[in-house]
C-alpha cells in the first residue's frame, strides 16, 4: 500500500510554470532534463503531478496529450516518480487516478519501458506493437533521391494537417501547429503533381536531434526524408521506429544508427491505434 503521507498529497494539473520541477524530476531518475520536450508536452497537453511532502519539487508526474474533439484518444507519457519515493506504490496511485479518474472513458495509449510494462498491464493496458529506439551518427547512402523533399512553408500546414489526420485517424492540430516553432527542421515530400506524400521533422534534444514525426507513403519516401534531415545537422540522430517497418530499421542500422532501447506500444479500451500504420514510421515523441 502507498503510505498515507503520499496519498494525502493531491494530484494537480501541471503547467509551464512547473517546467523546472518536471525537468528536475527527470534528472532525479537519471534522465536528461529535456526542457524543450517538457515545454511542448505541458503546452500541447496537460501534466499531472504530486508535490513532494518534503517540499522539494515533485514526488511524481506524468503528461497527457489528448487527440480528437471528444477526445477520442489520449496518450500518457513521462511517468516518473522521484527516487526517494520509488517502490512505494506512488506511480500506481498516480496512474490509477489519472486513467480511472481524469481520463475515465477515454481510450488510452502509451509507450512502456520494460520496467513500467507490468504496472500498465495490471491497469488494463495491452500490447499492440513495439518501437525501436535508434541513435547514432548518420552516414548517407549514395544515390538516395531527395529531390521530392523540400522545406515546409506556411502554406503547407493545412496539407500536413490533412495528411496527418488521415494517417493517424484523429485530429492532432493542437500538437502539429506547434511543430514549426518546436522543430529545427520541418520537411515535406511531394509527388509529381505537387501532392504531399509525407512530412518529417527534426527537433533538438539534449545530445541529439530527434527525427519525428516521420510520415511517408512508402519506405523510399521515408529514406529520402531522413537523408534530407540528416544533411541539415551535424549532431547524432535519434528516432523511434515502428518495428513492423523492418526495411527502414535495417537501413538505419546500416547507416550508422544503433538500437538502444525497445518500447512496448500499449492501449487500453482500444484494440489498436487508429489510422494507417504502414505510413506512420515514427512519432513526434513516444511521450505523446
Amino acid at each position: 500500500m502507498t503510505p498515507s503521507h503520499l496519498t494525502d498529497q493531491p494530484i494537480r494539473p501541471l503547467t509551464v510554470g512547473d517546467l523546472a520541477r518536471c525537468a528536475d524530476l527527470s534528472v532525479d531518475r537519471g534522465w536528461h532534463r529535456e526542457d524543450h520536450k517538457w515545454s511542448l508536452l505541458l503546452t500541447a497537453g496537460t501534466g499531472y503531478g504530486i508535490d513532494a511532502p518534503d517540499g522539494q519539487g515533485l514526488a511524481a508526474a506524468c503528461t497527457v496529450t489528448r487527440y480528437g474533439t471528444a477526445p477520442d484518444l489520449a496518450a500518457i507519457g513521462m511517468v516518473l516518480v522521484a527516487e526517494r519515493y520509488a517502490r512505494q506504490g506512488l506511480g500506481r496511485h498516480l496512474m490509477t487516478q489519472v486513467c480511472d479518474g481524469v481520463l475515465k472513458g477515454i481510450p488510452l495509449t502509451l509507450h512502456a519501458t520494460p520496467y513500467g510494462r507490468p504496472l500498465y498491464e495490471q491497469l488494463g493496458f495491452t500490447t499492440v506493437g513495439h518501437a525501436e529506439m535508434l541513435r547514432g551518427s548518420f552516414r548517407p547512402e549514395p544515390g538516395i533521391d531527395t529531390s521530392p523533399v523540400r522545406p515546409a512553408v506556411a502554406a503547407d500546414l493545412p496539407h500536413i494537417l490533412r495528411l496527418d489526420h488521415e494517417v493517424h485517424g484523429t485530429d492532432r492540430t493542437h500538437l502539429l501547429a506547434r511543430l514549426p516553432a518546436f522543430a529545427d527542421q520541418l520537411l515535406v515530400s511531394e509527388d509529381r503533381t505537387g501532392a504531399l506524400t509525407g512530412y518529417a521533422a527534426a527537433w533538438p534534444n539534449t545530445d541529439s536531434d530527434v527525427i519525428g514525426p516521420l510520415i511517408a507513403a512508402d519506405v523510399p519516401t521515408a529514406k529520402a526524408l531522413v537523408t534530407a534531415l540528416a544533411a541539415g545537422t551535424d549532431r547524432p540522430l535519434r528516432t523511434d521506429i515502428d518495428v513492423r517497418h523492418e526495411d527502414l530499421v535495417s537501413w538505419l542500422t546500416a547507416r550508422g544508427l544503433e538500437s538502444i532501447a525497445d518500447n512496448t506500444v500499449m492501449t487500453r479500451a482500444l484494440p489498436a491505434l487508429p489510422g494507417i500504420w504502414t505510413r506512420r514510421f515514427a512519432p513526434l515523441t513516444v511521450a505523446a
